[in-house]
Parts: C-alpha cells; sequence; structure tokens
C-alpha cells in the first residue's frame, strides 16, 4: 500500500479513537516500522505486506490509548532519549521543568565553589530526572532511587554507564550515608488521590504503574515522605523540588511550609500549578 493513503486512513482511525495528535503518532508509528525519521518518510513509497501489516499492529494498540512510548519503546526527556515500555512510568514534558530548575541549582553550587554538588532523584522511575541531571551538569555526584522492580530495570538499563548511583528501595529509610550532605533533592513521586480514577487520562490509569500515580486519600503520602527525607539528606541551605498534581499549588507547599524557608510553587507551561520547591534552613 502506499505510504501516502496509509498514512490518511491511519490518522483517521486515531482521531476517532480520541487520540490527542493522531497526524503525528501515525506518522511516528510509521517512521518506526520503516526504520527512518518521521520528516523523511516517502509518502509516495509502496510498502512491502510485511511492513504494512507490522504497521497495522501497532496502529491497533494505539487506537486502543496504549502509550506511544510504549509501542516505540523509548522517550525523550530534555537532551536524553530513556528506553521505556510496560511496568514504568513514561516521563512527561511538564517534568522537563523540575530537572531543569534542579539542573540550574547544581550549576549555581558549582559556581560558588561545590566541586561536585550531591543530588538525589528520589522514585527515579525510568531514571529520566536522573540521567538528565547528570548529562547536563557532569561534575554532579547523582544518585537516584526507585522501589518498583520492573521500573528499576529500566532505570538500570538507561543509567548505565551514566555514573549516576542508582538504589534499589523505600525512599523512606534510603542513603543515610548521605544524611546532611546533599546540596539538591528532586522528586516526581506519585501524587494522585486514591479516588480520582476517572479524572485520570485513561492512557497514564490503564497503561503506567498503579505505584507511580497512586499515593492514599489526599494524594500526598509520598509527597509527605519526599518532605521528610529531603529534610533528613540536605545540608543547610540544601534545596528540594518536588512535582505535585495541578490542583495541590496550596496544599504542597503547606506541607514543606512548617520547617522549610523560600517555600514556592512552580507553574508549568500551560500556566498550571506542577512542582514545589524550598530551602532547608540553616538551623
Amino acid at each position: 500500500m502506499i505510504a501516502r493513503g496509509l498514512l490518511g486512513e491511519a490518522t483517521a482511525t486515531l482521531a476517532s479513537a480520541g487520540v490527542p495528535s493522531p497526524e503525528l503518532d501515525a506518522r511516528l508509528l510509521l517512521a518506526h516500522v520503516l526504520g527512518v525519521p518521521h520528516l523523511t518518510i516517502d509518502t509516495g513509497a509502496d510498502l512491502a505486506t510485511e511492513q504494512t501489516d507490522a504497521f497495522g499492529d501497532l496502529l491497533a494498540r494505539r487506537a486502543r490509548r496504549e502509550p506511544l512510548q510504549y509501542l516505540l519503546g523509548t522517550a525523550a526527556f530534555r537532551y536524553v532519549e530513556l528506553e521505556v515500555g510496560p511496568g514504568v512510568f513514561v516521563p512527561r514534558p511538564e517534568t522537563e521543568l523540575l530537572a531543569g530548575w534542579a539542573i540550574a541549582q547544581i550549576a549555581a553550587r558549582h559556581a560558588a565553589g561545590v566541586e561536585r554538588p550531591i543530588a538525589v532523584d528520589l522514585c527515579t522511575g525510568s531514571g529520566a530526572i536522573a540521567k538528565a541531571l547528570v548529562d547536563e551538569q557532569p561534575q554532579a555526584e547523582v544518585f537516584a532511587v526507585e522501589l518498583a522492580e520492573e521500573a528499576l530495570s529500566y532505570a538500570r538499563r538507561n543509567l548505565a554507564g551514566s555514573g549516576v548511583d542508582l538504589r534499589a528501595g523505600d525512599i523512606a529509610d534510603c542513603l543515610p550515608e548521605l544524611d546532611g550532605r546533599v546540596d539538591v533533592v528532586v522528586a516526581n513521586p506519585p501524587y494522585i488521590p486514591l479516588g480520582e480514577y476517572e479524572s485520570v487520562d485513561v492512557e497514564a490509569r490503564e497503561h503506567d504503574p498503579a505505584i507511580a500515580l497512586w499515593s492514599g486519600a489526599d494524594g500526598l503520602d509520598t509527597v509527605r515522605s519526599v518532605e521528610r527525607v529531603a529534610h533528613r539528606l540536605l545540608r543547610p541551605d540544601g534545596v528540594v523540588a518536588c512535582e505535585h498534581a495541578d490542583l495541590q499549588g496550596e496544599s504542597v507547599p503547606r506541607i514543606f511550609g512548617a520547617r522549610w524557608t523560600n517555600v514556592r510553587d512552580h507553574r508549568d507551561l500551560a500556566d498550571r500549578p506542577r512542582f514545589t520547591t524550598a530551602q532547608r534552613p540553616d538551623a
């Protein structure tokens, strides 16, 4: 079948299934099958039967709202590419802002004379934030922590050779040897309330691992743990950044308000509350 016609039919199929970007997704899936960049697809090419069949299989899965990144096997995050698939949370563009803030903090510490700033990525999942930190600030000593075994398998592959020290386990008692020594803590924890199932995007609730989504009745159980762990790990004047849902732009800063300074909430590119930052006091 000619690629142009195949793309047209695929775009219509994905649009009717409610996929937000049907034309781009169709091109990316076809490019994946053909092994070429999506902007270089020859739309006049006549595809072989096996290529048409492979594309049809991927298209059907995307129409069932399986995440595009699972089908491609990769996800882009800032300047790095990550292996992703079933069992690991797909990193979102919004989280790139959180990572960017942490990267800027590491750079500022280094410029102020800290030769090897120490950064910790809690709830690392695929390793996205940790890999971005060390990619853009190679002078940093970066640690990452993840509890879920399936996510750990992706993180191990994504962080192999990066220099990131990846630890398996619960963040609550992680890295005791770093207590009071860390410069920057960053976290994208689960933060969705258990009762909000129907309000969550279908691709997230049906495909992202539950452990990466839900966190207690108000969604803040793990955020509270992040606050406690960051307070333990950080040196005086160290900083923390924690992502949250857009409806938690007041509740998360309150969690940090009791014993932190410079507590501030930040908005994402859609002007929605997205992450809270705070600084550990001197005493």
